[in-house]
């Protein structure tokens, strides 16, 4: 026999079976000669340890600068996650090397649950964007959970002359004088999102890299750029005051922040979409059992008002899905990134 937790699950053999209880009530049998002694013991621990976890506070890394969307949605469901599971979550910053920095260090960790990532598009372009590929997402990371969205936005300095979507569609033809376009760096979601874009209209836009989404907007308020590519959260300031124009936005849908500004694809570009998309990531090796806690306590903190709440105000949605959903979101997602940096020969800062 063997107990685990707090003396609530335990273990017996029967003959060939492993059963587990929990009090008189039987959980799993499981078949050693099918499985075998290692599988049944190692499944057996796994179990137990999802029983006890968390007992200690959870890291949750980020790999961008504190302030930005990334991080205030990971402190968001942060705060969520630890009301419910009873333990501190404790977001760490660790910005550089275009988040790689970030996500070598999760893969590292100790895969217990204990240390996760919330990661963006990132995760999925650097694969294809950097070489050697700096990790591979799918064999190293396990998915958790999508948390949600937010839309990028295309948008104009006020004095740019540019005042709608179809102004910039016809001025972008010249291929003589391409306009030009801001974005937080090369290989970033905005950038890669306007690049495919471009594309799929079939115009010129000339990118200007520039390290992070504040300078980038600086100088599109300031008329050295007459184009910005930024997240929804990073323009909405700006907007409001009256000193940037959102020519439009990049989701499926009209965000409730500019529910006057036309997505791409009712402009003339159907089936269009280009977000930023936020998820819980953790080292491949962590437990099944604890990837499914951590899963489930996720879509409970999603369902709150005030998570809901808090990413309807940095421009975003919440979007519940599966491990598995998010997963193949993941796989899809490098697909695409794959054929995008080849094809613009698009390079890393």
């Amino acid at each position: 026999r063997a107990r685990c937790g707090r003396g609530t699950l335990w273990s017996a053999w029967h003959g060939h079976r492993l059963i587990l209880y929990k009090g008189n009530k039987t959980m799993k049998q499981i078949d050693f000669r099918r499985w075998g002694l290692g599988l049944c013991l190692a499944w057996v621990s796994a179990l137990c340890g999802a029983q006890t976890y968390p007992a200690k506070p959870i890291k949750v890394v980020v790999g961008y600068a504190p302030g930005g969307a990334v991080d205030i949605v990971a402190r968001t469901v942060g705060q969520s996650l630890s009301s419910s599971m009873g333990q501190p979550v404790v977001v760490e910053n660790k910005p550089g090397a275009g988040t790689n920095i970030a996500v070598k260090s999760v893969i590292a960790a100790d895969p217990d649950g204990y240390t996760l990532m919330m990661a963006a598009n990132a995760l999925a372009a650097n694969m294809s964007l950097y070489k050697p590929a700096p990790f591979d997402a799918e064999r190293d990371l396990v998915p958790v959970s999508m948390i949600g969205r937010v839309p990028v936005v295309i948008a104009t300095g006020a004095q740019s002359g540019i005042g709608s979507l179809a102004k910039l569609l016809e001025m972008g033809k010249n291929k003589a004088t391409p306009l030009s376009f801001a974005s937080p760096g090369n290989g970033s979601t905005p950038h890669m999102a306007v690049e495919l874009f471009a594309r799929a209209a079939g115009i010129s836009l000339q990118h200007v890299p520039y390290r992070g989404g504040s300078p980038a907007i600086t100088d599109t308020i300031g008329g050295q750029v007459p184009l910005v590519a930024v997240n929804a959260l990073e323009v909405l300031p700006h907007a409001r005051s009256g000193k940037l124009k959102v020519l439009a936005v990049l989701s499926a849908n009209r965000t409730s922040n500019f529910p006057d500004v036309p997505t791409i694809a009712e402009s003339g570009f159907p089936g269009f979409e280009a977000s930023v998309w936020y998820g819980l990531v953790a080292p491949a090796a962590t437990p099944k059992p604890i990837v499914q806690k951590l899963h489930a306590e996720v879509q409970k903190a999603l369902q709150t008002q005030e998570v809901r709440e808090r990413m309807t105000a940095v421009g975003g949605e919440v979007v519940p899905a599966s491990a598995e959903q998010f997963g193949a979101l993941i796989r899809s997602e490098r697909q695409r990134y794959e054929k995008l940096v080849r094809e613009a020969n698009i390079q890393p800062d």
